[in-house]
């Protein structure tokens, strides 16, 4: 299906983004405003240095396709409307021949670029650019038909090895809600459930190897569980109400993952690296993408609002460690991932968190 060919049901949000209120032009696009004007104002009012600080770093850092993309994604939430079609534009101009976005080096990465695409969805409807909509459209042909898969449709996350990576529940699920296929991002959710999900630990491993059967790492990483949550968290909120055997089963799913991270929640309200295992790094991005996640869930009346001082004890916790330059340190960082350092996920998900927090305070 093209996009020129969605229907306005199928491009309905939920009440946290957006509501289309225009008829659908030549283009097959609606002009959007916000649903409400809690967004819009409290965009427009919050004065917080911080944030501005944490917003100028993440925007001088050299991204990846995934970075470009998470960095997108927390401009769209913050409500910086400008600044998301600017992204938007350069991760379609470094669109691969295949249909990845964004690419500006190769490193088998697959589903990476579908990680702005619920930004590059936003962007393309509220402008008509036809070189975003073209983008949309190739990216989702290869997410569709091209992208290499399990014998169950679920896409590998490199394109050189079968692997399934609990990253890619946070690339093409919310890509595809944002396109109005659900029972694709089901699909691709319930897919790494199977392959990555501990009954037990109430936690994913994050890589399992579908050729060899076994896992490539079966550690419980933390930023890996904080992907889950959060994707899971974003696919909720664009569900329309159609949908809503889809969104108890997410639900579920959601509350599941957050509650087996908290088990490991250490008194300063941050996490270790893979959670389970004291020995590894403090981290500090799983607090901010899990305060994301029960700020959204609060929001979206999913979650008791019992949770929001947990929330809130994350997110002070993480607003501690952002230092006089705007960097969130002790992030898993990039460029290996391996010890704690600084990356653009741990911009964004400081900038989503104080988006969510926001958002959630002006829904009462």
């Amino acid at each position: 299906m093209k996009l020129d060919e969605l229907s306005p049901t199928m491009l309905k949000r939920r009440d946290f983004l957006w509501a289309s209120t225009a008829a659908v032009g030549a283009a097959g696009w609606a002009v959007t405003t916000p649903a409400t004007g809690a967004r819009a104002e409290s965009a427009a009012s919050e004065s917080d240095e911080v944030i501005d600080r944490v917003k100028h770093a993440m925007l001088t850092m050299q991204r990846a396709s995934w970075e470009q993309g998470v960095a997108a994604q927390a401009y769209l939430e913050l409500g910086d409307y400008d600044t998301v079609y600017l992204l938007a534009k350069e991760m379609a101009l470094r669109q691969l021949p295949d249909g990845r976005l964004g690419v500006v080096y190769s490193d088998g990465g697959s589903t990476d670029g579908a990680m702005g695409g619920e930004a590059l969805v936003d962007a393309a409807r509220r402008t008509s650019d036809p070189e975003l909509q073209s983008a949309i459209e190739r990216e989702l042909e290869y997410v569709l038909h091209k992208c290499p898969c399990s014998s169950d449709g679920t896409l590998y996350h490199r394109t050189g090895s079968p692997e399934l990576w609990i990253d890619s529940m946070n690339t093409t699920p919310p890509f595809l809600a944002a396109v109005g296929k659900y029972d694709e991002a089901l699909q691709q959710i319930r897919g790494l459930r199977t392959a990555l999900w501990d009954t037990g630990a109430k936690l994913y491993h994050h890589q399992w190897h579908a050729g060899r059967k076994e896992f490539t790492s079966a550690k419980y990483w933390g930023v890996g569980n904080g992907w889950a949550a959060s994707a899971i968290a974003r696919v909720i909120g664009m569900l329309p109400d159609s949908e809503s055997k889809s969104r108890a089963e997410l639900i579920g799913y959601g509350t599941e993952v957050f509650k087996g991270c908290l088990a490991h929640r250490r008194s300063d309200g941050l996490f270790h690296n893979n959670v389970d295992e004291p020995d590894t790094f403090i981290e500090t991005n799983l607090s901010q993408m899990l305060a994301y996640t029960i700020y959204r869930g609060v929001q979206a009346d999913w979650l008791p609002r019992d949770y929001l001082t947990t929330a809130d004890e994350m997110r002070a916790a993480a607003r501690r460690k952002v230092d006089e330059h705007g960097y969130v340190q002790d992030v898993c960082g990039a460029p290996a991932f391996n010890k704690p350092g600084r990356a653009t996920e741990g911009q964004s998900f400081f900038l989503r968190m104080e988006a969510a927090r926001r958002d959630c305070a002006a829904a009462g």
